[in-house]
């Protein structure tokens, strides 16, 4: 059988079944961008595939930030595409926050109060997968980690595969954790309270 016919066959293996592209001798996880579809985001222009839905959330100068100090948890969702299997990642800069400093990425989002989330926040040394489920967020997943240093930027990756997430900070595998509470929907990003974030370089490939 020729390489592309593999090829064909691994993505209707995709589509039927919703297994993914991955390395099964890995314990890193990752797809592959052959049968996948790819979004790219550096923000230079205001893209409607975006929806924010609390929060102000403004594009300028190749950047999307969240400006808003008076919301919970802004929330901004990409809703062009929604994903099962996805590896997404993200720059972000934590700019001010007396209560909170957050960068955030959402996967799996119904909508913009049922979702996954993961946050680094420069005022703690944690980095947390949580779920939103109502509105009501309930933290699944923890790790310690230098908390990320304000006015610089720092990268945020997810690789959820079926049940499994991983989840990375500034390139380290500090979160692998196991849920089943949402498996499909939209990505979006995230902050929280009087937090002021950056964010750059939004990159997904998932199966849709």
């Amino acid at each position: 059988m020729n390489k592309r016919w593999m090829l064909a066959l691994a993505c209707l293996l995709v589509s039927i079944t919703g297994y993914n592209c991955q390395a099964e001798d890995s314990l890193m996880l990752s797809l592959t961008a052959e049968c996948t579809q790819l979004i790219e985001d550096g923000f230079n222009q205001e893209n409607g595939a975006w929806q924010s839905y609390s929060g102000i959330w403004e594009f300028a100068d190749g950047r999307l930030t969240q400006t808003s100090t008076r919301d919970y948890s802004p929330v901004i969702l990409r809703r062009d595409h929604q994903f099962s299997d996805v590896d997404l990642s993200v720059e972000f800069k934590p700019i001010s926050g007396r209560m909170d400093a957050s960068g955030g990425v959402i996967f799996r989002a119904l909508d913009h109060e049922n979702y996954y989330v993961v946050r680094a926040n420069s005022l703690e040394n944690n980095f947390r997968l949580y779920t939103v489920k109502d509105g009501v967020r309930r933290q699944i997943a923890s790790a310690l980690t230098s908390p990320p240093t304000l006015g610089q930027f720092h990268q945020i990756r997810i690789v959820a595969i079926g049940a499994t997430i991983q989840a990375y900070l500034n390139g380290k595998l500090l979160l692998n954790h196991h849920d089943n509470t949402f498996k499909r929907g939209f990505v979006g990003l995230w902050t929280k309270a009087d937090s002021v974030t950056e964010f750059d370089q939004f990159k997904v490939i998932g199966v849709e």
